[in-house]
């Protein structure tokens, strides 16, 4: 069934269904307008702790925080009615143990109305991911390019060549066995992603891995064209929203400027306009 023609939100055992099927859509979103835009057009909503980078202006995913993604939670799910949403765990929230993940987890999904959770990591997550699952918590886990590891991974470089591509594999049956109802995957190469694809149970969401992945994911700041300061070769710019934007505001000060606004139409009259018969 289409993301346009279902009434309900799906769950995640529905997204785990679709694996070899319909390409599953998703974006990222942070706001309420935002979310209410993509709601009918995707399958899920990933609330992303790229807000981060996106809207705060932060340097890198670490510095988010369990009361950002909560806050950042709970305005993406007053604009969704179709779309589940997936909130990410900030760093340093689950990592520490399977119980504080749990906590953690617990409070994301109480207090924003959340389908599942996001977590990155593969096999040294295992546990978690089971410990989670256990205790009623669904989990999408994340592997590859996992943007927290940043520090250790040496940048925002591709995983998973030559060699590495054997432990990526391992990583990805290993969260499927755990119980992760899909796994993202991010800056693999094209051919270890569809080979991922074809060997575990869950389905596969690429962000800058293959078109063979089950499902694609994007931020959507990114293919709108509205985050700027730099470009990943796995997006497509689907609107230059910021170019157009930015037009928008320059034209709006020459005309404050020049007092070409506001107008007329802009302002109201001394006397209530009488009403017309």
């Amino acid at each position: 069934m289409s993301a346009t023609a279902r009434k309900t939100a799906p769950l995640p055992d529905d997204i785990r269904a679709r694996k070899g099927g319909t390409p599953i859509v998703s974006l990222t979103a942070y706001t309420t307008p935002m979310a209410e835009l993509m709601d009918a057009h995707c399958d899920f909503v990933l609330v992303g702790d790229s807000v981060g980078m996106v809207l705060h202006g932060l340097p890198s995913t670490l510095g988010v925080t369990m009361e950002m993604m909560i806050l950042h939670g709970q305005s993406v799910k007053r604009g969704l009615r179709q779309a589940m949403m997936v909130v990410d765990m900030p760093f340093g929230s689950y990592e520490e143990s399977p119980q504080q993940a749990f906590r953690n987890a617990a409070r994301i999904m109480s207090e924003t109305g959340a389908g599942a959770v996001k977590l990155e990591g593969g096999q040294g997550m295992a546990e978690t991911i089971a410990f989670l699952v256990a205790r009623g918590i669904p989990v999408m886990a994340h592997i590859g390019l996992t943007p927290q590891s940043i520090n250790t991974l040496g940048g925002y470089k591709v995983q998973g060549r030559g060699a590495a591509g054997t432990q990526l594999i391992a990583d990805a049956q290993a969260v499927a066995e755990a119980g992760a109802f899909a796994v993202v995957l991010e800056k693999v190469p094209q051919t270890l992603a569809d080979r991922i694809t074809a060997d575990v149970p869950i389905p596969t969401i690429g962000i800058g891995a293959s078109a063979g992945c089950d499902g694609q994911v994007l931020v959507v700041d990114d293919m709108l064209g509205l985050f700027t300061k730099f470009k990943p070769k796995f997006v497509k710019r689907y609107a230059n929203l910021s170019e157009q934007a930015e037009a928008a505001v320059a034209a709006y000060a020459e005309e404050v400027r020049t007092r070409a606004f506001p107008a007329v139409d802009h302002v109201f009259a001394d006397a209530v306009p009488e009403a017309k018969s």
